[in-house]
């Protein structure tokens, strides 16, 4: 008794005390700290769920450490606030944050078997814990370690710390804190993300059975995990249940509905409802896995960091839209199915617009996800920089630089058989280029030149109006991340690296001559926004997937997006998009496609192959959309691209490619752009 006694003052006397023992001291040193963590706890400042949702608010994807969403008490059932202080502490709604009965009890029961034996921390004292391990240090394991030692240090820390929150907040705010941070299991926190985990319910709704299981849980999440540990699980279940017949408990039920209760099953879900975590995995996330790792790399950039991302709880509605989604994946599947040997089939679509270019549809004929060997990708094939060149698509930029200057798209250009440029150099020698197969020589207007895309006229004009100029152009128009931010190879700039050059510096500095003939790497996301950039008149925005972005409270969050600036005069941009509008017409590169479509709407629209046929693109707009599509070979070993004809779906085939523009990507276009428009008004092209 005597030992007890000493113990029990000491006790009191640091709390009380801070400077009357060492342990004391070490308190009173911390003081303002605590301060400040009191005032952390009292606020409930935990990592939460951030949702990401398509532009209708369905969720497309979950971003989070810890599985949590935050309840406020009156959504928690008073069933579950009975279950946890039943069994964790009875004496929750008395005590002033350390509960002296129980801290005299495990005294005397430690002091008596030489070992800690039991710890009599409150609910309170075990919201500090958990808030110290899981929210404050969760980042810092060192740390997070000291918030759970055994040292009567530690305790005292915890329990002022305890007793300064009960002066600061209300029983029932503990409570739900408590609730809200404590960890029971699956890597799932709190009690509203364990209902929905365990029972696909919500907290406001579990019964007294469930309510038991999740109190029995947080003892031991490990070892009592109702999954791999059924029967230790209903055990302490049940004993949390009879704990809450006790009449001393402020909250109690009958001993009728603990035996009902008893008798129920676990009932714990199989799989658990956890959702998935990041862009694989839930809902269509095949398809819009893509989409949102757009979303992911753009708030990156605009200041919404994958830290913030994974514990800010901020719900991002996108730009997503269900239904182009949906009717480009099946189109780009539907010309290449997804495990198809090395070849990918990628589309991006991108709305006009004069304050915003919004992003409503990024997909593959491949699956977003983790199985390569079932033609998945979790990388940004859609939105990056694919290391393919989408080939003729890139004489818009000559023809867009022409019309700069002056040029009418009804000026006549030369299309000889082979031309030869001493401007442009290949290996050294002077560069000459011919046509493709089919291309017939003979003068044109520039509207017919773009619809035939003859080789040697835009080799030419690239000449005649600068390369640089046309360079700056592609730019302009939307290719900044394709020319300003990779290599020649596709690679990310090295900034480290006086000798990494951009792309669009290396084709000045080297006059790449072929640059208007598409060799070079780029992304489909870009190209997309690029004839969003032409159809709004020359107005480039960055192309946005967000619609908008809320904080944990429901306020708006503003985020640093890049303006939309004036890149080209307006009537630069309509002659460029009337001059376009001749390639789905008979005669034009994608009329075949366009006719097996039964297309009828005005738009503008320009082919692409390169020149080993291992890619080949369609870039093309209404003004309503604009979409871009490029098939290339993915795999280790590229190869040239055979088109199969008819419903055969294409193939690779060594050297002796056959792959062109207006075949698999523009009867994807047509395909997918033929079901988005549906029921949407048909609309002109701007005045030339």
């Amino acid at each position: 008794m005597f030992g007890l006694c000493v113990l029990a003052g000491v006790l009191v006397a640091c709390l009380m005390l801070p400077a009357a023992t060492g342990a004391g001291a070490m308190v009173n040193q911390t003081t303002d700290a605590m301060s400040r963590m009191s005032s952390s706890l009292a606020k409930r400042e935990m990592p939460q769920v951030s949702t990401v949702t398509d532009r209708a608010g369905e969720p497309i994807a979950y971003f989070f450490d810890h599985y949590r969403v935050e309840t406020p008490p009156g959504q928690i059932s008073e069933t579950m606030k009975a279950a946890i202080t039943a069994v964790e502490d009875k004496r929750f709604w008395d005590h002033g944050g350390v509960d002296w009965h129980g801290t005299m009890r495990a005294l005397a029961t430690n002091i008596t078997t030489g070992e800690t034996a039991q710890g009599a921390s409150t609910l309170t004292q075990q919201y500090v814990k958990n808030y110290l391990v899981h929210v404050a240090n969760r980042n810092d394991p060192v740390e997070a370690e000291k918030a759970q030692e055994t040292t009567i240090a530690r305790k005292l820390r915890e329990a002022k710390i305890a007793v300064e929150l009960e002066r600061t907040m209300t029983k029932e705010e503990i409570l739900t804190g408590y609730l809200n941070v404590v960890p029971f299991g699956n890597q799932t926190f709190g009690v509203g993300a364990a209902a929905q985990t365990y029972f696909g319910t919500t907290p406001d709704k579990l019964t007294v059975a469930q309510s038991a299981l999740l109190a029995a849980i947080v003892n031991a999440p490990g070892s009592l995990n109702p999954n791999s540990n059924p029967e230790d699980a209903i055990q302490r279940r049940n004993l949390v249940i009879d704990l809450m017949t006790d009449p001393t408990n402020a909250l109690n039920i009958t001993e009728e509905a603990a035996e009902a209760a008893k008798q129920e099953p676990l009932g714990v879900l199989t799989p658990l409802g956890r959702p998935p975590n990041g862009c694989v995995g839930l809902g269509d996330g095949m398809t819009d896995g893509f989409f949102c790792r757009y979303v992911s790399d753009y708030l990156e950039r605009v200041g919404i960091d994958e830290e913030e991302l994974r514990t800010g709880g901020y719900t991002i509605r996108t730009t997503l839209d269900r239904k182009a989604s949906d009717a480009a994946k099946q189109a780009a599947q539907q010309q290449v199915p997804t495990q198809t040997d090395g070849i990918a089939n990628v589309m991006a679509a991108v709305e006009p617009g004069q304050d915003k270019h919004k992003v409503r549809a990024l997909v593959a004929n491949r699956d977003f996800g983790n199985d390569a060997s079932k033609g998945q990708r979790a990388y940004d094939i859609v939105s990056g920089v694919q290391k393919f060149g989408a080939g003729s698509v890139f004489k818009t930029f000559t023809a867009a630089a022409a019309i700069e200057q002056g040029m009418s798209i009804h000026d006549i250009v030369q299309v000889p058989p082979t031309y030869t440029s001493h401007a442009y150099k290949n290996n050294g020698a002077p560069y000459t280029v011919g046509n493709a197969e089919g291309s017939q020589p003979g003068p044109r207007t520039l509207q017919e030149a773009l619809a035939t895309s003859p080789n040697t006229a835009f080799v030419a004009l690239q000449e005649r109006v600068g390369l640089d100029n046309v360079v700056n152009m592609a730019s302009k128009l939307g290719l900044r991340q394709t020319l300003n931010g990779v290599d020649r190879s596709g690679d990310p700039i090295d900034q480290d690296d006086p000798e990494s050059t951009s792309l669009g510096e290396y084709v000045k500095n080297n006059k790449i001559g072929a640059f208007t003939l598409g060799y070079s790497p780029v992304s489909v996301l870009e190209l997309s926004n690029v004839a969003a950039t032409i159809m709004s008149q020359g107005m480039y925005c960055p192309p946005t997937p967000l619609e908008e972005i809320r904080d944990r409270h429901g306020n708006p969050v503003d985020v640093n997006e890049a303006p939309c600036e004036q890149v080209v005069a307006p009537h630069v941009a309509n002659a460029l998009a009337v001059g376009l509008s001749r390639d789905h017409e008979p005669g034009g590169t994608a009329h075949a496609a366009a006719a097996a479509a039964g297309w009828n709407r005005p738009m503008m629209g320009k082919t692409g192959t390169t020149q080993a046929h291992q890619s080949a693109a369609f870039l093309a707009a209404t003004p309503q959309l604009a979409g871009a599509v490029l098939t290339y070979a993915d795999g280790n070993r590229p190869e040239g691209i055979c088109d199969g004809g008819g419903e055969a779906p294409p193939y690779l085939c060594g050297s002796n490619g056959n792959i062109y523009g207006g075949k698999v990507p523009a009867r994807t276009w047509f395909d997918a752009m033929k079901v988005i428009h549906e029921g949407w008004p048909t609309a002109p092209l701007p005045p030339a």
